[in-house]
């Protein structure tokens, strides 16, 4: 019985440098597909990937031919659902340098992993105490950090940005932000709207001068880059499954062993208890007790299959190639009138989501025009409403790309973008009912109802 269940064929590889585009394109049904007459330019990973066949196939082998409970049944296909359970366990351990696969704990989002973070050393935590975070996090690492804070009188601060998007380490030092009542330091590894990659060992070496402890975001890198949480020297790592070409409703928090010995559990309830009496309870030991309840158990196979995926390419390849196409859509974007791009405008420690706003568009309006010539990109504030309003402005258009992004989707991109500006600046009367037309023909692929544009209608609702 294998460790982990998965497919049997394994990703496109090229015999020149391990990494062909268009091998690796032809693994993903979903970029056969076209959006009326054009080809899908799916330009929104930074939202969620899209998956190879060979990780769809895993999940179905599994619930085909394996499926079945973990732990509670002893025949043969609990054995192989458990065996496959704990070997992806092992897997993700091995994916991220972890020291222990039990330092891996599975949650249902990269959200509930911060949660769980959050809620946990919040224990620790009271009046006087203070909590790091920056302006640059998405709500999942902020919220959470925002309610334990309010529950337990501690304080919240932040690392602000400079113009350029990069953490601002120099204003953090002279205003002392972490200090001796730091308690917790949480940060992105990679902003989801700047693209920035944020400098996390030396954040870390900052935290662990004070005693503090540090809480990475990782769900952006994860995907594209090299992980190494021993080398970063994180105390806590969370990332999440549909955004490195896995399922969602899986997420991964990752902790050094001796601090998740130490911390409290999260939720109550079968698997993660060791005795139980109406008394009271004691709990399993990491990673069980913070797994309550059935767990992912197809997903995490899936997973799994997604690590193989990703083995198989390179992770060197896949990031070589994230800068590649990185480099070409900043250098092609900046052609474009009237477009300001958020955050840096060199592919120099930043990923491949751009943020941009095109001047005199609602960024709404611009991803319904792009959508009507079939390129899929997100507008709003992308869960970082505080980073929106830092730079002046109330939301953003976002391209974000992958491992099958290929220059001719950033140039498909630009000449969108290029259609939008021009369409824009035509005059009011004329411009209002193409728009119209556009967007009841984008809304109607949708199946969306609505009569008024979409962006005015869902801004709050991002």
């Amino acid at each position: 019985m294998p460790d982990t269940l998965t497919s049997t064929g394994g990703p496109a590889r090229s015999a020149a440098d391990g990494y062909d585009i268009e091998a690796v394109r032809k693994d993903f049904p979903v970029l056969e597909r076209t959006v009326g007459d054009h080809p899908l330019v799916y330009l929104d990973s930074a939202n969620t990937s899209q998956k190879p066949r060979q990780v769809i196939e895993a999940i179905t082998d599994f619930y085909a031919h394996h499926n079945a409970n973990v732990a509670r049944a002893m025949h043969l296909l609990g054995a192989e659902a458990t065996a496959a359970y704990e070997g992806a366990r092992a897997k993700i351990a091995g994916f991220l340098g972890a020291a222990d696969p039990r330092e891996v704990i599975y949650t249902k989002n990269a959200s509930e992993a911060l949660n769980l973070a959050a809620n946990t050393l919040g224990s620790r935590l009271g009046p006087g105490d203070e909590v790091v975070v920056s302006v640059m996090e998405h709500h999942s690492n902020l919220v959470p950090w925002q309610l334990v804070c309010q529950r337990t009188g501690a304080t919240l601060r932040w690392f602000d940005v400079t113009e350029e998007g990069r953490l601002d380490l120099a204003k953090a030092e002279a205003e002392g932000l972490v200090n001796e009542r730091t308690k917790v330091v949480a940060i992105t590894r990679q902003s989801n709207v700047l693209g920035t990659i944020n400098p996390v060992t030396t954040v870390a070496r900052m935290a662990h001068a004070v005693g503090a402890v540090l809480v990475i975001d990782a769900s952006q890198s994860v995907p594209q880059l090299t992980t190494d949480v021993q080398a970063w020297e994180a105390d806590l790592v969370a990332f999440t499954g549909h955004k490195m070409l896995g399922p969602t409703g899986l997420g991964v928090l990752w902790g050094r062993y001796d601090l998740l010995e130490q911390l409290p559990p999260f939720l109550g309830g079968g698997e993660m208890i060791e005795v139980v009496r109406m008394e009271g309870s004691t709990y399993a030991p990491p990673p069980y007790r913070f797994e309550a309840g059935t767990p992912p158990i197809a997903e995490t196979v899936m997973l799994a299959a997604a690590i193989d995926y990703l083995n198989g390419i390179g992770m060197d390849h896949i990031a070589a190639h994230e800068q590649r196409i990185t480099d070409l859509a900043l250098k092609r974007l900046a052609d474009v009138k009237g477009l300001r791009i958020l955050g840096p405008t060199e592919a120099v420690d930043r990923g491949g989501a751009i943020s941009f706003t095109l001047e005199g568009v609602h960024p709404h309006d611009v991803m319904t025009m792009l959508d009507a010539r079939g390129v899929a990109v997100r507008g709003g504030h992308h869960c970082a409403r505080p980073l929106h309003d830092r730079f002046g402005i109330q939301s953003s258009t976002r391209a974000s790309f992958y491992l099958y992004t290929t220059e001719q989707e950033i140039e498909a991109l630009a000449e969108a973008l290029d259609h939008t500006r021009d369409f824009f600046d035509r005059p009011r009367s004329a411009s209002r009912t193409r728009h119209r037309e556009a967007g009841a023909a984008a809304r109607t692929r949708r199946g969306d109802s609505r009569v008024a544009p979409q962006a005015r209608l869902v801004e709050e609702q991002e």
